[in-house]
């Protein structure tokens, strides 16, 4: 462990230790220049005498704090700050993440600890795909790594063949990537000859799109690595928030720093511990942007408060099963694209690469799943998949099965779905 005494804290003490620095948020953002501060202008610290009175605080949307763009929503000025990140803004105004001293160090912690889950020392070589820029990604491995004294390959996104030679040259041990990106570099190896088992590696540390426990299946076969899945966002401080270790039986997330709730995406109301919803983030060490009861719209449920094998004792949650916004709702069925995946995975004739085209055909909705074949597969093969797709969403979709290459590599996330129905 990295930070033993704090990742082991028994849980009466993780949650006296969250009441007492969710009071010094909540008092640090009243009392910050953020225009956040005057959802809490009625709000006394004090008055919260348990972490359930946390439910009676307003939330924070991604909607406020795009209001805040660029820097209304930051909590110090801005000469205080040393860098700042920026959400995609692919659904509309970006969010920045504007970060001083103390944020980054808090995120080099907890990025070390991420690292020291998967099992990583100083005696690793680490190499970064993510890109070093706007997107936070880069820049958190690179933190944790240093906290480590890894020695750190920062290659960036993109340019798989060089990635892939660097990979056998320099002896790297373990990558960091978008999760969707291991499939390309599986492609690629495969076109030009190139075997991962000669390689030195045996950690690929994966996030930033929702990946099925059949894809990770796939890339632990195909590249002989433990994968390991890493949670995290611009607006709560960026990848680290938390790691599934190799217990796989959940997400650890580090409750010295964040409070974790599950909440209906409906009604906004507090969810039992097992019960699906949407995931949402107090952070309680960050100082440029202090969030209280931040909704992320990713949708998980708390598997346990319990200790893990591992020894860690903070709460577990489950993989990300995808985002509010990713739900689809077809002929009345609500689902998402991640459990059709997890479905096509499960025949080796098809591939990672799969889209879903969803139209409006004489009135009606229609769904064509498109995927690519590794091989031929056979006709009882694909009776069998309709048959499967059709036990999980209750209606007939069009299966086109189709050549390696057909569906565009795009740098960055994949793009699964083109919904092409007009919108109301």
């Amino acid at each position: 462990m990295f930070n033993p005494e704090m990742e082991t804290l028994p849980r009466e003490e993780i949650e006296k230790l969250q009441l007492q620095r969710l009071r010094k948020t909540l008092l640090y953002l009243k009392n910050s220049q953020s225009f956040l501060k005057e959802k809490y202008k009625h709000i006394n610290p004090e008055d919260i005498k348990s972490l359930s009175d946390l439910k009676y605080i307003p939330f924070t949307t991604k909607d406020e704090l795009r209001e805040g763009y660029p820097f209304k929503h930051i909590a110090v000025p801005i000469e205080r700050c040393k860098r700042m990140h920026t959400s995609s803004g692919t659904t509309g105004v970006p969010v920045i993440n504007a970060m001083t001293e103390g944020d980054i160090n808090q995120w080099g912690e907890i990025m070390a600890r991420c690292l020291t889950v998967a099992g990583l020392t100083s005696e690793d070589r680490l190499q970064i795909t993510p890109s070093f820029g706007l997107f936070n990604g880069g820049f958190g491995f690179h933190y944790g790594a240093e906290r480590l004294g890894i020695f750190i390959i920062p290659t960036g996104a993109g340019r798989s063949l060089l990635q892939l030679k660097l990979m056998k040259e320099l002896g790297t041990t373990a990558i960091a990537a978008i999760a969707s990106y291991p499939a390309r570099l599986i492609e690629v190896a495969k076109e030009s000859g190139f075997d991962f088992r000669e390689t030195n590696l045996r950690v690929a540390i994966l996030g930033a799109e929702t990946w099925s426990d059949e894809y990770r299946r796939w890339i632990e076969a195909e590249m002989g690595v433990k994968t390991y899945d890493i949670i995290g966002m611009t607006e709560t401080g960026g990848v680290g928030l938390g790691i599934d270790c190799s217990a796989r039986s959940g997400i650890h997330i580090w409750e010295d720093h964040y409070i974790v709730e599950i909440v209906d995406p409906e009604t906004g109301e507090p969810l039992p511990q097992g019960q699906e919803g949407e995931l949402v983030i107090t952070t309680l060490t960050r100082e440029g942007l202090p969030l209280i009861r931040y909704r992320t719209r990713d949708i998980t449920k708390i598997i346990s408060f319990d200790p893990c094998d591992c020894g860690r004792t903070h709460v577990r949650v489950d993989r990300i099963k995808g985002r509010c916004d990713d739900m689809l709702k077809v002929k009345g069925v609500n689902f998402y694209p991640s459990q059709v995946e997890a479905i096509l995975l499960k025949y080796k004739a098809l591939s990672p690469y799969y889209q879903l085209v969803i139209e409006t055909v004489k009135g009606k909705d229609e769904m064509t799943v498109i995927v690519e074949k590794v091989k031929d597969i056979s006709q009882e093969e694909l009776e069998r998949l309709k048959l499967e797709l059709y036990a999980f969403l209750g209606f007939h979709c069009n299966i086109q099965i189709v050549p390696k290459g057909t569906i565009q590599r795009v740098p960055g996330k994949a793009v699964r779905v083109h919904d092409r129905r007009k919108k109301s």
